[in-house]
């Protein structure tokens, strides 16, 4: 028998990756997702990529009645990996009760339903801004790193959903959880069918090197190159998403099959930094493409340098991001192409 998997906010960019893994290891899928921003189209990919399409409802997590409707048309959901966020730090910063509304209600809607509905565990996203900026000592930093202050109510969103898991199963609510803490997504499902798709100008640096790569962006800004750093550019940890989708399958088959602790914290990283020039030096030698590229002055909000220890995730969890950097990038560029072929972008 097959379990059940709702995946919120599926057909974004971790989701989709993630559907895909999730059904390839023989789970079936539901995705919710209001489309803000994400497209429908991705269920075709999906489709394309695994030969099963998942079940898919259009549905604003805030929506109460609405997200109660899921579990009741898809009875036996197991599980839920919830991606459903709004994501962009500098609009957090402009518009912070948009982001404490959305992001903070959906996750107790879902919480509110997981015992009523026999829903077992709940994977959620979580994020590296938890920690700020680590000290020195703290590098590479550990689950056990101090807590920072957010610099920005989305990464304080992320601080507040952690507390709130941790304090409702703290209460006996008859659930487990298992939270993630990402570095930094990038690259795209080998197929070139799912990949990065911004609504709007990218916050992430690779689609705005893939875009400008093709000619949509005219010139990348590097920001900041005086920084504390060998190269004076900032420096994070980047993960691949097919990777990281592959730590979201090990963390729910723990969650719902093995006898583990109602709730734990992983980090889901490779373990080394790269600073931003050598993400740049590294996506011309993986693809061939020279860049138009600039410094230009620091940006307000950005952390010098951050990346992850992760042993306890290859440990606990069996898992490890093992992707090479330029075979990453070079998925990255692949995607950035099929959208140009495909008259999307």
């Amino acid at each position: 028998m097959k379990q059940t998997i709702l995946v919120t906010g599926g057909t974004g960019f971790i989701g989709s990756h993630t559907t895909v893994e999730l059904q390839q290891a023989g789970y079936d899928v539901v995705i919710v997702d209001n489309l803000s921003n994400s497209k429908i189209e991705v269920l075709d990919g999906i489709e394309q990529i695994t030969g099963v399409r998942p079940a898919f409802e259009q549905v604003d997590l805030q929506d109460k009645e609405a997200t109660e409707e899921v579990f009741r048309k898809h009875p036996g959901i197991a599980g839920i990996i919830h991606f459903a966020a709004s994501k962009a730090v500098g609009e957090s910063v402009e518009k912070p009760l948009m982001y404490y509304r959305n992001n903070i209600t959906s996750l107790i809607n879902l919480l509110e339903f997981m015992p009523k509905y026999g829903v077992k565990g709940i994977i959620f996203s979580s994020s590296c801004t938890v920690y700020g900026q680590p000290s020195e000592e703290n590098l590479p930093v550990t689950e056990e790193a101090p807590i920072q202050k957010a610099l920005s109510p989305y990464g304080n969103t992320k601080q507040i959903n952690e507390e709130i898991i941790q304090d409702y199963i703290h209460s006996g609510a008859p659930v487990k959880s298992i939270i993630l803490r990402y570095f930094n997504p990038i690259g795209a499902h080998p197929s070139a069918l799912i990949g990065e798709l911004p609504i709007g100008v990218p916050m992430n640096l690779i689609p705005f090197v893939t875009q400008t790569a093709i000619g949509v962006r005219k010139q990348l800004k590097i920001f900041g190159n005086d920084y504390n750093t060998p190269d004076g550019t900032c420096i994070r940890d980047y993960i691949y998403v097919v990777d990281l989708a592959k730590a979201h399958v090990k963390a729910m088959t723990r969650v719902l099959d093995e006898d583990s602790d109602s709730v734990e914290i992983f980090n889901i990283g490779t373990g080394r930094g790269l600073s931003t020039l050598e993400v740049v030096e590294g996506f011309e030698r993986a693809t061939g493409v020279k860049l138009n590229w600039e410094y230009a002055p620091r940006r307000e909000g950005d952390i010098e340098k951050v990346w992850g220890n992760v042993d306890k995730a290859n440990k606990v969890l069996g898992w490890k991001a093992d992707t090479p950097v330029d075979e990453v990038l070079a998925s990255a560029w692949k995607w950035q192409k099929k959208l140009r072929e495909d008259g999307i972008m």
